[in-house]
């Protein structure tokens, strides 16, 4: 992706059929350190998010609680989705439900614009549909159930029986967007990413598409077609379109376009709905006239004890599971760090635990606390003075441009992972510096004042760097550092650093005053710890 002074991106927006689990707030998390590492570099940012609550599961799950389908989102976007936004330090600037009166407006301009150009016919259709997946299932996910369910079609994802379903639809006529698509995956071969799921997006298009059902006769809880009112939108025709309604089309019901903003956009989705984003929705944009996305990006699964994580199968995990215990900061890194984004990654609590005292406790948060009481101890609490510059303290300054250089190159690239090690290049080289420098043992000798300047200087203007470069992906944490190095009175807000210019050495002036730090990642008790 180039870099650019503008930056939009959305995560999908989610069921509310129940509550969210670990995998909805990984995408959550991937999302938010994208769009705070862009904000905090100074570029005009945008971050949607959001709540999908029409189609026939919805209207189920709720009728199974014995309440209206509306009454059932309000609920479990109000106790569940909303504070998973809180709970996980989460920085949207938009939440959009496809229940809001603004979505429904931009759905009903949107569909008619398409019936009036010509790319809406009426139909008939029968196929075998998921109620899991809200689709009709094309054959390549269809297997034949076994055990209780032998004999029966089911979706090769969730397992269940398909329904044989017979309907009078309105068809979008997506067939015919096949050619301009397979020249979009050509023309920008980053497009879809990452390469295995551009590979899979292609050869699923090659195959030849067939139009698509975009409405629903067989219940009513949905938008009603414009034109005709017994049907109701197609639940994941009306949720794609959210992308564009929380951006302002169709605030103006007379150019439903003249107040659509940070558009295109970024889209990060999971590898299950790459299709539905990569091909059915830029087809809908082409045939409205409007850009398509930015970028697709299809993350990988979380995988529990070698599965996807499944409500079903009692292995979802909830967030505050994990931040109850850990804290946000070390949920957001763990997740950014642990796994490769773009394929699948396995938790598990031990992996977690270990990389939290590894990693977040003993290499950056006891680098803070003894940096900090080293200066207390020999500078009164305040930045000591760097004297001559040494081959060691230049390999820090220039690892310190590097790291943030490859870092920001990393992210453009939606490499999070690869950010986050490019930046832990610099904790890890920052402690091994005061290893082998030994302040301790220089403050020692009044001849060596000043060395013990320079050195104590370096490693304060290196948790300087850090705090800023860190700050996306671990707010609460840097945000304390920054405030105990005396950074707020002499630089400003944290978040308001320009992240391209933390490598920029020096910037912290001696002197500054510091001030306490509290443990920054503290000792978790576990099970196996004596008591």
């Amino acid at each position: 992706m180039a870099k650019s002074s503008s930056f939009s991106v959305s995560t999908p927006i989610f069921y509310v059929n129940d509550a969210p689990h670990i995998g909805h707030a990984y995408t959550e998390v991937a999302a938010d350190v994208l769009a705070r590492w862009h904000r905090q570099a100074g570029d005009d940012t945008f971050f949607l998010t959001g709540t999908d609550e029409h189609g026939q599961k919805i209207l189920r799950t709720a009728t199974a609680n014995g309440v209206h389908p509306k009454e059932w989102a309000d609920r479990l976007v109000e106790a569940s989705w909303k504070p998973l936004l809180d709970t996980i330090n989460i920085s949207n600037d938009d939440f959009i439900r496809t229940t809001d009166a603004r979505h429904k407006a931009g759905v009903e301009l949107f569909l008619q614009r398409l019936h009036d150009d010509g790319h809406v016919y009426a139909g008939e259709f029968e196929a075998l549909y998921c109620v899991g997946c809200e689709e009709f299932k094309p054959k390549s996910e269809i297997v034949d159930g076994v055990g209780p369910y032998e004999g029966e079609k089911v979706c090769s994802i969730h397992s269940k029986p398909l329904e044989l379903l017979h309907e009078k639809n309105y068809f979008f006529k997506m067939s015919a967007f096949q050619d301009r698509l397979l020249a979009l995956y050509e023309e920008r071969p980053d497009f879809v990413q990452p390469a295995s799921a551009r590979n899979e997006v292609i050869a699923f298009v090659q195959q030849g598409l067939e139009d698509l059902s975009i409405s629903r006769t067989s219940f009513d809880w949905g938008i009603p077609i414009p034109w005709d009112s017994s049907h109701v939108t197609y639940v994941w025709f009306d949720a794609l379109l959210n992308y564009i309604t929380a951006r302002g089309y169709g605030a103006d019901s007379e150019n439903p376009a003249a107040e659509l903003t940070h558009w295109p956009a970024v889209q990060i989705v999971g590898k299950d709905i790459l299709r539905f984003h990569a091909v059915i929705w830029p087809a809908m944009l082409m045939a409205a006239g409007l850009e398509v996305p930015s970028n697709v990006f299809a993350h990988g699964w979380l995988l529990v004890g070698g599965e996807k994580m499944s409500k079903s199968k009692l292995t979802g995990i909830a967030p505050n599971e994990i931040t109850d215990t850990f804290g946000a900061d070390a949920f957001r890194y763990y997740f950014s760090r642990a796994v490769s984004f773009g394929h699948d990654g396995s938790f598990s609590w031990e992996d977690l635990a270990a990389r939290y005292q590894a990693e977040l406790a003993n290499g950056f948060g006891n680098l803070a606390s003894r940096l900090l009481a080293m200066n207390v101890k020999y500078y009164e609490g305040r930045v000591p003075e760097a004297g001559t510059e040494t081959a060691a303290d230049a390999a820090i300054r220039e690892l310190a441009a590097r790291a943030t250089e490859q870092a920001d190159a990393h992210i453009d690239r939606f490499a999070i992972h690869e950010a986050l090690s490019s930046i832990w290049e610099l904790v890890d080289a920052l402690n091994g510096y005061i290893t082998e420098q030994q302040p301790w043992v220089l403050a020692k000798d009044d001849a060596q004042r000043e060395r013990l300047g320079t050195v104590l200087y370096t490693v304060t203007d290196g948790l300087r760097v850090l705090a800023e470069l860190l700050h996306p992906v671990i707010p609460a944490a840097t945000a304390k550092l920054w405030h105990a190095l005396g950074a707020e009175e002499t630089l400003g807000e944290l978040s308001e650093q320009p992240l391209r210019e933390a490598g920029t050495w020096g910037r912290l002036p001696a002197g500054t005053q510091q001030h306490p730090l509290a443990v920054l990642f503290p000792r978790i008790e576990t099970e196996g710890d004596s008591k």
